[in-house]
């Protein structure tokens, strides 16, 4: 997925200032590290704009939570809109989910969050996708033992695929539903702005929760 380059970017990120991690193996990648307390440390791979990150911590102020993005322009919108809202549980970087067993201690994460990840159509790039079997290794180091991996999207052929890498993966997959809008599991949704968008346009979203055993 492309994005348009923005305007002072890097500025504008730079202006956001204590709330950017700008490399996180210097600067530790704990709760102590990164806030300075012992809460639980949750992460978004590709935060996006921002939407779900504050919404989701503004609703749990004694949780720590860390969005990522690997596109910086991106990251600059999540970072203005965590500064606006003022949270002081909220942290985000640039960084590659690649890079993510050798930032993090093993067992460190609470849970990690997949909203509608890009969905990598073609079949040669399936290794790309971040429920491919190579990355599920990586968050099973990361996570806690009853850690968790939330994922959502709207993308019906990357959740059928998902499905199938997490089932061959041996994970345990609960509250799965392929309509969370009209599911039992939508009481405390916190929505991205691309679930805003394609709910809106009545498409159904699909969403599971996922635990290595």
């Amino acid at each position: 997925m492309r994005v348009k380059k923005k305007k002072h970017g890097a500025e504008r990120l730079e202006a956001c200032g204590d709330i950017v991690i700008k490399n996180l193996k210097e600067q530790g990648s704990t709760s102590e590290a990164l806030f300075g307390n012992g809460n639980p440390l949750r992460i978004e791979i590709g935060c996006g704009k921002g939407d779900f990150i504050v919404g989701t911590a503004a609703k749990e102020p004694d949780v720590n939570f860390l969005a990522i993005e690997k596109v910086s322009d991106v990251l600059m919108l999540a970072a203005e809109k965590v500064k606006k809202s003022e949270l002081k549980n909220i942290r985000v970087c640039c960084v590659d989910a690649k890079e993510l067993a050798e930032i993090f201690p093993e067992g460190s994460i609470d849970r990690i969050y997949l909203n509608f990840s890009d969905p990598w159509p073609k079949s040669r790039h399936e290794k790309r996708r971040l429920t491919y079997r190579s990355f599920l290794s990586i968050y099973e180091k990361i996570l806690k033992k009853d850690g968790a991996i939330f994922f959502k999207t709207d993308n019906r052929g990357l959740f059928d695929f998902s499905l199938e890498e997490f089932k061959e993966y041996g994970m345990t997959l609960e509250k799965l539903t392929f309509d969370l809008h009209n599911s039992e599991y939508m009481e405390g949704n916190v929505m991205t702005e691309y679930e805003k968008r394609f709910s809106g346009m009545g498409v159904p979203i699909n969403r599971v929760e996922c635990y290595f055993d």
